[in-house]
C-alpha cells in the first residue's frame, strides 16, 4: 500500500496531478482544492491510498490524514465509488461532512454532483457514529444519528439483507417523529412496519 508520497510536482491537471519520486512520474488523483494550490516545481506532500481494479491501478491523494479517512470511509457507503468520494471531498470539508452527518442531514451531499436523494441518505445512515462532529461548529447530534446503525444491524439479525436494512432506515428516518428516534425498539418497529407484513411473517417463521 502507498501510504503518502512526497516530491516534485512535474504536472497538474483539474482532478490528477504527476509528482516525481526517485524519478519516477506517479499520476494521483486529487481534489481540485489541492490542483488549484500546487504549481509545477513544488515540492508536495500527500496522504494517500491506492485502489486496485482488475483493469487499473488509481492512487487518490489527499493534503490531509483526516481527509484520507473521511475518503475511505465514504467508499464503504453503498453506492459511493472513489470519484463520488473524490466529489464529496472536493465540495465539502471534513467538519462539514462530520457535521452533516451528526445533525443526520442529507442536503448537503445531495447537492454533489452525482450523488442522488437515495445515495445522500445512505451517506448520513451509515456514516452515523463513525465521524466525529467539527469541534468548532455546533454540536448537533441527531437521535437517529446513533441508534440508525442498530437498527440497520438488528434487521440483518432478522433476515433482512444490509443493503436492504440500510435503505429501509434510510428512508424512514427523514419523516421519523422525535418517539420514533427515542429508541432502537421504536424505530426497528416504524422500520419494520415499512418493509412489509409478508417479510415479517417469513422471517419470524
Amino acid at each position: 500500500m502507498i501510504s503518502s508520497l512526497r516530491g516534485t510536482v512535474a504536472h497538474v491537471d483539474a482532478d490528477s496531478i504527476v509528482i516525481e519520486v526517485g524519478g519516477v512520474g506517479l499520476t494521483v488523483a486529487i481534489a481540485p482544492q489541492v490542483s488549484h494550490a500546487a504549481h509545477v516545481g513544488d515540492t508536495l506532500h500527500l496522504h494517500t491510498t491506492l485502489i486496485v481494479r482488475e483493469d487499473a491501478l488509481s492512487l487518490f491523494g489527499f493534503e490531509s490524514r483526516e481527509e484520507l479517512t473521511v475518503f475511505t470511509q465514504l467508499l464503504g457507503v453503498t453506492g459511493v465509488g472513489p470519484k463520488s468520494a473524490l466529489g464529496i471531498l472536493a465540495t465539502l470539508t471534513v467538519p462539514q461532512i462530520a457535521d452533516a452527518v451528526a445533525s443526520d442531514d442529507d442536503a448537503p451531499f445531495r447537492r454533489v454532483s452525482g450523488i442522488g436523494p437515495k445515495t445522500a441518505k445512505l451517506i448520513v445512515v451509515q456514516l452515523a457514529g463513525k465521524i466525529v462532529a467539527s469541534a468548532t461548529g455546533p454540536a448537533r447530534a441527531s437521535g437517529s444519528a446513533g441508534i440508525a446503525p442498530q437498527v440497520v444491524q438488528a434487521l440483518v439479525g432478522l433476515g433482512w439483507s444490509e443493503r436492504t436494512a440500510t435503505e429501509a432506515v434510510a428512508s424512514v428516518v427523514d419523516d421519523a417523529t422525535a418517539a420514533d428516534l427515542a429508541s432502537v425498539a421504536a424505530l426497528l418497529r416504524l422500520t419494520l412496519s415499512t418493509l412489509g407484513p409478508a417479510r415479517k411473517e417469513s422471517v419470524g417463521g
